[in-house]
């Protein structure tokens, strides 16, 4: 595909417009209703939505069902956004369904359209089981605009995107179990006040609510995931209980032997280790700090947009050795960073990856977290080298 094809794509932002189902609901009317030829698990939640539907993948994919599975953002390619048993989107399909839009939906925005697109290619291939990631939140996110919603899964509540949430983690929490559907099951591994909200709503509307506390055999793991970190063992039950919850628990252990890039994900270079995380909110790295107590280097560029000095906070102790970077034009200055909390400062990412790698020493640790986009340029350049 041409650059044009993605640039005309990438260029499909809200620009103001109130988020919601209503863009997403009109797109698929206007493909012909394909979300009605599958059902669809609704993953939603803060944090580890991704590594739950890579274990719901690789547990439906394992138990012969034909699977779908439309997440985001990608680390290298668009296509890896819509998969169809394990395998990522034909480019050539991208490009044909950009031609149409050009022409039917020249204003739709784009997690829109690619969510259309989604549910376009799983109609047509013949996919039973569509596991489909929210992007910001659950009732005011475009994925409620789905039918044959099966089941609803909620990982864990916590402080983010909260201009469009809301301040609170009670609000935060009530938009999420606003997934909630009548007799859907609505299964979740949150805690505390969150976990007091989603009760509060699914018993609202109607939806048979699921927890470790209320149905432990359904959240019993056989075995640790393969996916690093205490965080992942929630993440690992949530998926094993929708499994079972679907009938399909003979995948729950291929669903545990899951993997999935930039998390925690370990890469040998040149004697070191580099850790890659896409930890990007303050409970993402809180979550990170305590499955890595230590490093010697730490990597760090994240969006200007997010709660930086929050975000940043947890993982200061991990090491005094800190190199910041900015991975893209909305980044948080590396400069401000530096002279805030210690350091140096790269602002070309690739320099910062050099210099990183410089200071960490023979058979040490080298972290790299504070957004994905930066998880996913030193992905690709460590696999250059």
């Amino acid at each position: 595909m041409t650059a044009p094809d993605y640039d005309w794509l990438y260029s499909r932002t809200r620009a103001g417009r109130a988020r919601g189902p209503a863009g997403a609901r009109a797109l698929l009317d206007a493909l012909g209703v394909p979300d009605t030829h599958f059902r669809s698990v609704r993953v939603i939640g803060t944090n580890g939505k991704g590594s739950t539907c890579a274990m719901l993948e690789a547990g439906l994919i394992a138990a012969g069902v034909r699977t779908g599975r439309f997440t985001s953002p990608h680390l290298h390619a668009y296509e890896e956004r819509i998969r169809v048993d394990g395998v990522n989107l034909d480019p050539a399909r991208t490009r044909a369904f950009i031609g149409w839009a050009r022409v039917h939906a020249p204003d739709a925005a784009f997690f829109d359209l690619t969510l259309a697109l989604a549910c376009q290619v799983f109609a047509q291939d013949g996919v039973e089981v569509a596991v489909m990631e929210a992007g910001v939140g659950g009732v005011s996110d475009a994925t409620q605009a789905l039918s044959q919603v099966a089941t609803v899964a909620l990982t864990n509540v916590d402080l983010d995107h909260t201009g469009v949430l809301g301040a609170t983690v009670a609000d935060i929490a009530r938009d999420k179990a606003g997934a909630a559907r009548p007799g859907v099951p609505l299964l979740t591994t949150a805690t505390g006040e969150s976990l007091d909200v989603v009760r509060t709503v699914a018993l609202e509307r109607g939806a048979p609510l699921l927890t470790p506390a209320t149905h432990p055999e359904l959240f019993a793991l056989p075995h640790p995931p393969r996916l690093e970190g205490p965080h992942q063992h929630a993440n690992a039950a949530l998926a094993a209980a929708t499994l079972r919850s679907l009938g399909h628990g003979e995948g729950i252990r291929a669903a545990l032997n899951a993997r999935h890039p930039a998390r925690l994900e370990r890469l040998p270079v040149d004697g070191k280790t580099v850790l890659l995380d896409g930890a990007h909110n303050p409970h993402a790295t809180r979550a990170l700090a305590l499955a890595v107590p230590r490093a010697d280097v730490l990597l760090f560029g994240n969006l200007a947009r997010k709660d930086t000095d929050a975000t940043l906070k947890p993982l200061l102790a991990l090491t005094p050795v800190r190199v910041f970077t900015a991975p893209g034009d909305l980044a948080t200055p590396p400069q401000a960073l530096a002279a805030r909390y210690g350091g140096d400062a790269c602002p070309d990412p690739a320099e910062a990856l050099a210099r990183a790698l410089a200071l960490t020493p023979p058979g040490g640790t080298l972290l790299v977290t504070g957004s994905l986009y930066l998880a996913a340029g030193v992905r690709a350049r460590l696999d250059r080298h």
